[in-house]
């Protein structure tokens, strides 16, 4: 069991989150606690204003708001009486049994796990401290739980993910797997076997494993202090469930060092250029549209991933090297590959079929008969000149002759 611990200054934000969930059919409400009311029957506003009540008593505290989960491994099958089981004594040993707060099983993740809402200001008014509370009271708190209800200890899942086989290693299906699993072992497989010199070139690799890595707004704090975290992606492309920060996943694949992998992947694939430069020109060769461009590049071991903004408009292509495990941005390999080349390339090829095609029309059709009278007149002629050729004719006296004399020969006989 893995129990994370946030706190925050906005009890309304954690409760949304939650009962969002719910309304999107990925969480439900299994229990309360401190509540006159059972489950079943609390509304939005009774589940906010036991919460508000009690942070309200004490208003120099700011930050009055915990919100935590406790995550189990994927293979542990719970039932929601055992959950709240769980979690009523994992309250209790952290201090907060007499507390209100409020059980949610959610659904958004390949693991089983809970979220639980509460409050740290307590009936009088007094605060529960919360500093250093995850490592002094909610590890040991944690450990004694796995052993108490026989569950998965955390520990003994550490080290997994350290040695994986490459051939293993398969697209991420959102709910079907442990998310945070699967993802360490994909990250690290890319970053391992795959040479790239840029976030974009990194991230065109990932989507074909339904990952993305994100540094977050431009204008954002995270963006300001070179965060990245990374995000499930559906069939769809479209980001779901919580992201998760690179320094949480094994090897911390934190932006710093994947820009120590840029420099290295600028180095490592030079050697493939040309090799990948030919196969795009032979592919490009034998297009007339992006799709089919797309099926020649695929048959030759390349992933070409064009790039569009909100408007549909193309503004790159990444070409990704499946055999060589190596990336390169079209235009990084010349002009001619850029995307708006790679584009226009396309389309003469299929102007230049759609102009001699139409150029055979009617007029292709009458050249087509033409040629057919010609080879057939052609044919009669020579058919005739071998007739009324001298030598032909002498060739069937010659015949004549002869059978002839076999005539007369059986005749004597």
């Amino acid at each position: 069991m893995v129990a994370k611990i946030k706190s925050g200054k906005s009890l309304i934000g954690a409760l949304n989150y939650n009962e969002n969930k719910v309304k999107a059919g990925k969480a439900k409400l299994i229990a309360v606690s401190g509540y006159v009311k059972s489950h079943e029957k609390l509304s939005f506003y009774d589940k906010l204003f036991r919460l508000t009540d009690l942070a309200g008593r004490n208003f120099r505290t700011k930050t009055n708001t915990v919100h935590l989960s406790l995550n189990f491994d994927i293979s542990e099958q719970i039932d929601d009486d055992k959950l709240t089981a769980i979690a009523d004594v994992y309250m209790k040993k952290i201090g907060f049994e007499c507390q209100p707060y409020l059980i949610y099983k959610h659904f958004d993740a390949g693991h089983p796990h809970i979220h639980i809402v509460t409050t740290n200001i307590e009936a009088d008014a007094n605060r529960i401290s919360l500093h250093n509370i995850g490592r002094l009271v909610s590890e040991p708190a944690r450990k004694e739980i796995e052993l108490e209800f026989g569950l998965i200890q955390a520990e003994s899942k550490k080290n997994l993910n350290k040695q994986i086989d490459p051939a293993q290693v398969k697209p991420l299906v959102y709910g079907s797997t442990d998310t945070k699993r699967t993802m360490t072992n994909i990250v690290n497989e890319v970053i391992h076997q795959y040479k790239f010199t840029s976030l974009p070139e990194f991230n065109a690799v990932l989507k074909l494993y339904n990952i993305e890595a994100d540094r977050g707004a431009k204008e954002s704090v995270m963006y300001d202090k070179a965060g990245l975290r990374y995000w499930a992606l559906d069939n769809q492309a479209k980001r779901v469930g919580v992201p998760i920060k690179a320094s949480a996943i094994y090897s911390k694949p934190t932006l710093r060092l994947l820009e120590e992998r840029f420099l290295l992947g600028e180095y490592l694939r030079k050697p493939f250029k040309d090799k990948v430069k030919s196969r795009i020109d032979n592919a490009i060769s034998k297009a007339s549209t992006k799709d089919q461009f797309i099926d020649e590049l695929k048959k030759r071991g390349i992933k070409g991933m064009f790039r569009e903004n909100a408007e549909g408009r193309i503004y790159g292509v990444t070409y990704v090297d499946l055999e060589n495990k190596v990336v390169f941005n079209g235009s990084e390999l010349g002009k001619n590959y850029s995307a708006a080349s790679t584009i226009n390339t396309v389309q003469n090829n299929a102007e230049t079929n759609s102009q001699y095609y139409g150029s055979i029309g009617d007029q292709g059709k009458d050249l087509q008969i033409e040629n057919t009278l010609e080879s057939n007149s052609k044919f009669s002629r020579s058919i005739l000149d071998e007739l009324l050729s001298p030598t032909d004719l002498s060739g069937s006296e010659n015949l004549f002759e002869r059978r002839k004399k076999k005539k007369r020969r059986k005749i004597n006989l």
